[in-house]
């Protein structure tokens, strides 16, 4: 017998741990860039924040980790060369 149920409670308590682990990486980036827009730190910060965002849970889900690794500035052919990124202007 199949327990959608259980299936259910194991996908939302999923869903909750991602939502904490986006908002505390969220929180600790200082910055503005992309969808990722805060009014306190309204522009970009390519100096301190061009990197990768690491998050993670410690297995009793009561606190999160956060850690970064770099942005690659070039791609893994030489047919098409690297695109800087810039401020999204509207």
């Amino acid at each position: 017998m199949w327990n959608s149920d259980l299936i259910e409670t194991m996908e939302f308590d999923n869903l909750i741990t991602q939502a904490v682990v986006t908002m505390e990486g969220a929180f600790n980036r200082q910055e503005s860039r992309g969808g990722h827009a805060r009014e306190d730190f309204s522009d970009r910060d390519d100096e301190n924040w061009m990197k990768h965002t690491l998050t993670y849970v410690d297995d009793n889900q009561k606190s999160v980790s956060i850690d970064y690794r770099p942005v690659h500035d070039f791609t893994l052919t030489n047919e098409v060369s690297y695109i800087k990124p810039k401020a999204r202007v509207y």
